[in-house]
């Protein structure tokens, strides 16, 4: 069984960027995709961004494309989301979770494992 250890979130204005680190333990997670997801008060979860196993394929949600980035170190057994240009509605808990395949995709059903997550609040 994986842990999964999310890192990095904090509070930022509007326009800034913040990196979130999602580290696994227990075991490798580099066989697998990864994922980002957010929630935010009254909402529920929503996809974000994820990358399949070797880092060739990612996948984005229109409302981060061109914002956000997903990346590996899989050395590291870690997963990184870099958020660029920061806007109030980014404002969420931010979740990472592995995938049960190597492809990976936008729906939370697909992901066996979640971390507890971290806040991302963005100030106008």
């Amino acid at each position: 069984q994986v842990q999964l250890v999310e890192s990095g979130g904090g509070l930022v204005q509007a326009g800034g960027s913040l990196r979130l680190s999602c580290a696994a333990s227990g075991r490798t997670s580099s066989s697998y995709a990864m994922g980002w997801f957010r929630q935010a008060p009254g909402q529920e979860r929503e996809f974000v961004a994820a990358i399949s196993w070797r880092g060739g394929t990612t996948y984005y949600a229109d409302s981060v494309k061109d914002r956000f980035t997903i990346s590996r170190d899989n050395a590291k057994n870690t997963v990184y989301l870099q958020l660029n240009s920061l806007k109030p509605e980014d404002t969420a808990v931010y979740y990472c979770a592995e995938h049960q395949n190597r492809v990976g995709g936008t729906n939370p059903y697909g992901y066996n494992y979640w971390g507890q997550g971290t806040q991302v609040s963005v100030s106008s």
